[in-house]
């Protein structure tokens, strides 16, 4: 192996672009738009860290990824080693590796990041667990011996599977329950195909399959079965819910039940799950957007993913309305670019107020009024008021409503001793993740409302870490 490079040397390599597909060929179709690093490019990238003795990268990674060591597996060319190390606290690198706000966590900390442009530690993420894939000689986590204790774990989204992950490599005996027909939660149903290929995140849970975890798919929890059952009747030791923010929310203007008006929840769920992306082998499950005027409203990175799939289903035009400037966006800067690239138009300071429709009870139009940007409100963003007299019609046959999501009510709907806060998530111990009824912890987007997959995650297992120790010691 060749002599280590000094810092100086190191910081003169420049960040490795990511390759990607042409920006007019990739609109029209679900393929994947990052392509992944090849072998020289992943090990020049690898050649930038610093290797810190003090990694920030690790404290900005809301799992804990060993990153320092795992990169330093890199640049030995042990790239199975490395994704190994990465398993051993992240079960889902594939997935972490494509959606992971980078930027804003791990990268965000990264030091070379001070000067430069900081390591693409995502990029490098993805590059082995792609290697990992391709060789099939996945590195698997050791199990401890059997403890005879059984865990339920409500929700197969990123929060119930990191920390089913967890407790099955702890001994414990799992089973994930998943009211749809799949597993993967919002990884399915929710990110579309050229961000998250779904056949990575069946992969994925297939390895989870071999820890030993159970998957049960079409249970409703609340439903099919209680909470209560779950402990009296099934005799599970603990239950972890993790069911997310799935409650659609609107704008409660006037026309929001036209044919053609869909929340993105619904939406992104015919796109992704229902396959709307593959009309040679299933029916066309959502509204025609072929040739038609389309628009998203919101600016959230469900937006982008929404407006990006309206595209690629042959949509005329394609809007973003968001009623306040692009700096303002919260979406990732990489989906608004990769957005703008393919043709998206942006209509930023803009707002519905209305949506018109024809005889027939269908979209035709929204009534729009343009907006002007004022003082910075309590979180800091700028508030954002109308302009007078500037509404105008926009023709539109579909929208999308991407503003947010409130908590899915099903469980609290049947475990009345679980307390809630004033908008119906579920109130859970800051570190510990334990709920008002025993033996129920609760952790992800039904807690801390709408987050991002690797913030799930880590609460995931966060709750894995106190369900084990109530498994051993019984305290509470």
């Amino acid at each position: 192996m060749a002599e280590p490079l000094k810092p100086k040397e190191r910081v003169k390599i420049p960040r490795q672009a990511m390759p990607e597909q042409p920006a007019l060929a990739r609109a029209h179709n679900f393929q994947e738009v990052n392509l992944g690093l090849q072998v020289v490019a992943a090990e020049h990238e690898a050649q930038r860290c610093l290797t810190c003795s003090d990694p920030k990268c690790v404290q900005g990674c809301p799992v804990g990824v060993k990153i320092r060591d795992f990169v330093e597996l890199v640049l030995s060319g042990d790239y199975l080693q490395a994704a190994a190390k990465i398993r051993e606290d992240n079960i889902l690198p594939a997935v972490t590796g494509r959606v992971c706000p980078q930027e804003n966590q791990c990268e965000g900390a990264c030091v070379l990041g001070n000067r430069f442009s900081p390591l693409a530690i995502g990029n490098l993420e993805r590059f082995v667990a792609d290697y990992e894939r391709a060789t099939g000689q996945v590195g698997l986590p050791t199990l401890a011996p059997p403890t005879g204790k059984k865990v339920a774990i409500v929700g197969s989204g990123p929060a119930g599977l990191s920390c089913a992950g967890d407790l099955a490599i702890q001994g414990h005996k799992v089973t994930v329950f998943e009211a749809l027909h799949e597993i993967g939660g919002v990884l399915l149903y929710g990110i579309p195909e050229f961000r998250l290929p779904k056949d990575i995140v069946r992969q994925e849970v297939d390895n989870m399959r071999k820890l030993g975890i159970d998957f049960q798919t079409n249970v409703v929890i609340g439903k099919t079965v209680t909470v209560d059952e779950l402990f009296d009747e099934e005799g599970f030791h603990a239950v972890f819910v993790a069911t997310g923010a799935g409650l659609p929310r609107f704008l409660n203007l006037p026309g929001e039940h036209l044919g053609g008006v869909y929340s993105a929840n619904e939406f992104l769920t015919r796109v992704n799950l229902m396959k709307a992306y593959d009309p040679s082998h299933y029916d066309e499950p959502i509204y025609d957007c072929r040739g038609r005027n389309v628009a998203v409203v919101g600016g959230g990175n469900t937006a982008m993913d929404a407006i990006r799939s309206a595209l690629r289903l042959g949509a005329k035009n394609a809007y973003v309305i968001y009623r306040r400037g692009e700096e303002e966006m919260p979406a990732r800067r990489e989906e608004l670019h990769h957005a703008q690239d393919e043709g998206v138009q942006f209509l930023t300071l803009h707002n519905p107020i209305e949506f018109l429709g024809d005889a027939r009870g269908y979209l035709r139009a929204v009534r729009l009024t343009r907006m002007a940007l004022g003082e910075p409100d309590a979180s800091g963003r700028r508030s954002s008021a109308p302009v007078p007299d500037s509404e105008f019609e926009l023709p539109l046959d579909v929208v999308i409503i991407a503003v947010g999501t409130g908590a899915n009510p099903l469980v609290q709907s049947t475990t009345p001793d679980l307390r809630l806060n004033k908008w119906g998530y579920i109130i859970a111990d800051e570190e510990s993740l334990r709920t008002s009824k025993r033996g129920v912890f609760a952790g992800g987007d039904i807690v801390s409302g709408s987050a991002t997959v690797i913030l799930a995650m880590g609460a995931g297992r966060k709750a894995a870490r106190s369900i084990h120790q109530f498994l051993c010691d019984g305290a509470w």
